[in-house]
């Protein structure tokens, strides 16, 4: 087995040639296990499981060999449901994610972009 330097070993091969082939635009999503991974990827993204591996240890990963666009927000979370903004619901991720991404020297703003 050939071990490249500098690699963190969670990522996959499969996910360096993914990353490798990414460019302007487009986007890369990790998600938990409630996300509809297999039904979206029937259209044409391609899934690329990480069993086991947290997002947050994956996203610094990723981080070390992969620059942010800077053109748009580089970074989005999907937003909570009224009910649970209503409720007063607070993310604590969200906010790990943010200084994941400001040490990885991204311009991350002080919330990260949500999605509806």
């Amino acid at each position: 087995m050939v071990i490249l330097k500098g690699i963190p070993s969670i990522l996959t091969p499969e996910l360096l040639y993914v990353l490798a082939r990414m460019g302007h635009g487009d986007e890369l999503v990790l998600a938990d296990a409630n996300f509809p991974t297999a039904s979206i990827c029937k259209c044409g993204p391609a899934e690329i499981r990480a069993d086991g591996v947290g997002i947050p240890e994956l996203l610094k990963a990723i981080m070390k060999l992969f620059p942010l666009d800077t053109y748009d927000d580089p970074a989005a979370v999907m937003d909570l449901v009224q009910s649970d903004k209503l409720k007063g619901l607070e993310v604590p991720i969200w906010d790990q994610y943010s200084a994941l991404l400001k040490q990885a020297g991204s311009d991350v703003r002080s919330n990260i972009h949500k999605m509806p």
